[in-house]
């Protein structure tokens, strides 16, 4: 019955696992990045899924340009380059999920971390214990509240509230979630005020955040030129210009038929999706 019960608490591994543990020491930075992104599985768990997810796409997209090689007659011994290539960069791809989801999770603490900096400092203001003020805010905040939920639950375990503060604070992405709990916890110990000395914390933040959406409001107005000129203008323009010369040089023989067009297309529209996806992640995403 023991030795059941000791099988059952063992986590089950895949076939890729011992892959995985070999990878995995290669990404020395990846198990901080996991941290601060919130992931809960253990570095060579989550290279074993990214190594399992690039043999399933990379089959996927060999069989697609297989299909599509055998339509156009090109010959399919120019899958072998491709089976090499594919692999490794969708692997590389996959693997910046970390960074993305900690850039994630930074935006969604960065959002709201001036209204609940705030509700604190009123709390604080009108004589409320901390303990409770940060109870107070462990809810309607988003992703603040759930790393204020954090500590929150390490001082019920008993951890002194300066130390459960630094705790968390470690693995957050957000430097001013990060610089609005060390003031306070710096505050508790040395004894000063903790609503004054975070007011001024937070009307620091406050205007960095102005500053920042401001300088993107800036950044914007050439953004969209560059969009025009390279993601309209010159793809439409280019197209006429290639079909009227080549109509020209090849005496009509030559021309734009579909088996160039679409190509053409596709690449234009995903020129298009990039473009579009580089200014929606640089806008700075604050509630002030």
């Amino acid at each position: 019955m023991k030795r059941k019960t000791e099988e059952l608490g063992k986590p089950k591994h895949g076939l890729l696992h011992p892959v995985a543990e070999v990878i995995a020491p290669r990404f020395t930075g990846l198990k901080k990045k996991m941290e601060l992104a919130g992931m809960p599985q253990t570095p060579v768990q989550f290279v074993e899924k990214v190594v399992s997810t690039t043999i399933l796409i990379t089959i996927g997209l060999l069989i697609v340009f297989g299909l599509i090689f055998n339509t156009y007659d090109i010959m399919l011994l120019w899958l072998v380059p491709l089976a090499v290539v594919f692999p490794i960069v969708v692997f590389y791809y996959l693997m910046l999920y970390p960074d993305a989801a900690m850039l994630r999770r930074k935006r969604d603490l960065d959002y709201e971390i001036v209204f609940a900096g705030r509700h604190i400092v009123i709390a604080l203001k009108s004589g409320m214990p901390l303990f409770e003020t940060l109870v107070g805010a462990s809810n309607g905040y988003g992703e603040v509240s759930n790393e204020i939920k954090k500590i929150v639950d390490k001082i019920m375990l008993g951890i002194p509230t300066t130390q459960a503060i630094r705790e968390v604070a470690q693995n957050n992405p957000s430097k001013y979630f990060v610089r609005m709990m060390m003031q306070i916890a710096n505050s508790v110990a040395s004894g000063a005020d903790v609503g004054n000395s975070l007011e001024a914390v937070l009307d620091q933040i406050s205007k960095e955040q102005v500053i920042q959406l401001k300088e993107y409001s800036q950044k914007l107005t050439p953004a969209v030129m560059f969009y025009m000129l390279f993601g309209i203008i010159v793809p439409s323009i280019g197209i006429v210009i290639a079909a009227a010369l080549l109509s020209v040089i090849g005496g009509g023989i030559f021309g734009l038929n579909s088996t160039l067009l679409i190509p053409v297309f596709l690449a234009i529209a995903i020129i298009q999706f990039l473009f579009l996806g580089l200014i929606e992640s640089s806008r700075p995403k604050y509630l002030v």
